[in-house]
């Protein structure tokens, strides 16, 4: 009895436990992934290539050349115009997603350069209250859009978005127009403006500055649209094509330009620069 019970006791000392979040569930292919393969890949899973959200930050260390990156504007942030409340005030709100994403705001903006190229970005990040595009994000691709005219370099946005931001009303809704205004400035000065959409791409800024692109580049199986697919099914009564407002499909229907693997994008905006610019 004694030989069996040290044998249990040997077995409990060697439990082994497994550090939270080594492993992640690929959210396409339901793959069980080693995180630092994934982060190795650019966060792209290794089994099926689809590209995982990253946040503005290490978007910029993917697309512009090292060190080159110089932030404009960085410390604008919303007010609170209509004295919003839900569960917990707009202001608690926003220094929530503050501490939580260590940005100001849902986009950042500046100059760079893109294998040498002069450009001027704007990079939205999902984790800040859903990408969401208030004034203030509204504020900053205006500027950027003026600061390509008055620099003649060319404007690369990436767009990560779930839409207009709910808690500023109106005021965000007007940003629709506002942005789409100075995209048009930008056109009629000659200054090359590319769009890149990453996953997702939704509401009302897929419905101004994400789509006016000269070119309109895509990660591969993003989601873009307007509503989502559950809110189009539940409204028309009918089910949806597969793939439905995935990159492929609004490629293959003429709404995008091209798809590009996170890994090419530099090379690729680099090389439409080097043809359009």
């Amino acid at each position: 009895m004694a030989w069996f019970k040290k044998t249990k006791d040997i077995k409990a000392d060697k439990k082994v436990k497994i550090p939270e979040g080594l492993w992640v569930k690929c959210d396409s292919c339901r793959e069980i992934i080693y995180r630092k393969e994934i982060d190795r890949n650019l966060k792209i899973c290794p089994k099926c290539n689809y590209h995982f959200r990253i946040s503005a930050r290490e978007r910029i260390k993917l697309l512009v050349d090292e060190g080159s990156f110089v932030e404009m504007d960085a410390g604008l942030s919303s007010d609170d115009p209509l004295d919003f409340r839900d569960k917990i005030s707009y202001r608690d709100r926003m220094e929530e997603n503050r501490v939580r994403s260590g940005l100001d705001e849902a986009a950042l903006y500046g100059e760079a350069t893109i294998e040498g190229h002069p450009v001027i970005v704007v990079i939205m990040d999902f984790s800040f209250m859903g990408g969401s595009m208030g004034s203030v994000v509204g504020e900053k691709v205006v500027r950027a859009a003026e600061a390509g005219i008055e620099t003649r370099r060319p404007l690369i946005t990436v767009a990560s978005s779930g839409g207009a931001r709910m808690q500023e009303g109106m005021f965000s809704l007007m940003q629709m127009a506002r942005v789409s205004a100075a995209i048009g400035r930008l056109t009629d000065n000659g200054i090359l403006y590319l769009s890149v959409l990453a996953d997702p791409t939704f509401g009302g800024v897929t419905a101004s500055f994400a789509m006016l692109g000269d070119i309109i580049i895509a990660e591969p199986r993003s989601l873009i649209g307007f509503a989502g697919p559950r809110v189009i099914e539940q409204t028309i009564k009918q089910q949806l094509p597969e793939d439905f407002q995935r990159a492929e499909f609004l490629l293959e229907r003429g709404f995008i330009d091209t798809i590009v693997d996170r890994k090419d994008l530099k090379k690729t905006v680099s090389r439409i620069i080097e043809l359009l610019a």
